[in-house]
């Protein structure tokens, strides 16, 4: 057992990070910065140093999240979060594995810099104004404002409805067994009248450049692409970020990772990520916690 404070709450800080940047390797990459800074400070003189750390690891995130922004402007298809191998137990965190999500990591996405660090640390891990203030470089005054419009804008674009980890399993393995078995009427029954379907493989691997939508457009698309490697395909079913999902490997090396968003019962979204330079936080289970 450690007392060292940087120890205790590495997993808060990685998590932090990783909301912030929606990128695991960038996430590592603030985390050892905010380590190094500790090394040089006085414990004896850090009063909070939970509160400390997290308000280093958030400029340091910050900093990074505006250096990454051109880059991902430029970015060959569609942008999605890389995806991150998470415990069982991390949803038994709702909220937290909520704040996880694909789909909130995308709205996420959506708000300034600013405007996603003060929802992340306010929102999902319930700091107070005072502190959010001094870890973005503005006023409590001025946080509450930004507060505010980044709730009223992220209410409008989250999902509609949420559902349960056990309902959105239940989905996605009909899902599975419908395109391990090329059941493209199965596809159909779990796929929702509003699906749409996204693909990242980052100019590296073949994935749709645009947005698929529609049942019968998304089932086609997975139907074809599985057609020709069936017999060299395997699914297994884990946790990322902080819901079930599926690892795909092909010859048995890891491919792609399919998350789904399931309302009512049906899948309304999946994305898939095949851009290898993503898929590094799926090789083991990183902790999570707020």
């Amino acid at each position: 057992m450690t007392d060292d404070p940087f120890v205790t709450h590495r997993s808060l800080l990685f998590t932090v990070a990783y909301e912030i940047l929606g990128s695991v390797a960038d996430a590592e990459d603030v985390v050892h910065e905010a380590w190094l800074r500790w090394a040089n400070v006085d414990p004896s003189e850090v009063l909070d140093p939970r509160a400390f750390l997290v308000r280093v690891v958030t400029r340091k995130a910050l900093d990074r999240l505006r250096t990454v922004a051109r880059r991902r402007e430029d970015y060959v298809g569609p942008w999605l979060p890389e995806p991150l191998l998470t415990s069982a137990g991390a949803a038994e965190d709702v909220e937290l594995a909520e704040s996880l999500s694909m789909a909130m990591m995308l709205v996420l996405e959506t708000l300034t810099p600013t405007e996603r660090a003060v929802f992340v640390l306010r929102e999902v891990f319930d700091v107070e104004y005072d502190e959010v203030a001094a870890a973005v470089g503005k006023t409590p005054a001025a946080v509450r404002q930004i507060a505010h419009r980044a709730r009223t804008h992220v209410a409008a674009r989250r999902p509609r409805e949420r559902a349960s980890a056990d309902e959105t399993r239940d989905a996605l393995r009909a899902f599975q067994r419908a395109i391990e078995s090329g059941d493209l009427q199965g596809l159909l029954d779990v796929l929702s009248p509003e699906v749409v379907a996204l693909s990242d493989g980052g100019g590296i691997k073949q994935a749709v450049p645009k947005p698929v939508v529609g049942p019968e457009r998304v089932a086609r698309l997975f139907r074809a692409g599985l057609a020709q490697f069936r017999t060299r395909v395997e699914f297994s079913q884990v946790e990322v970020n902080g819901w079930p999902a599926l690892i795909m490997r092909l010859d048995g090396e890891l491919d792609t990772v399919v998350a789904v968003r399931v309302e009512n019962g049906r899948v309304t979204c999946v994305y898939s990520i095949r851009n290898p330079e993503k898929l590094s936080g799926v090789e083991k289970e990183t902790s999570v916690s707020r």
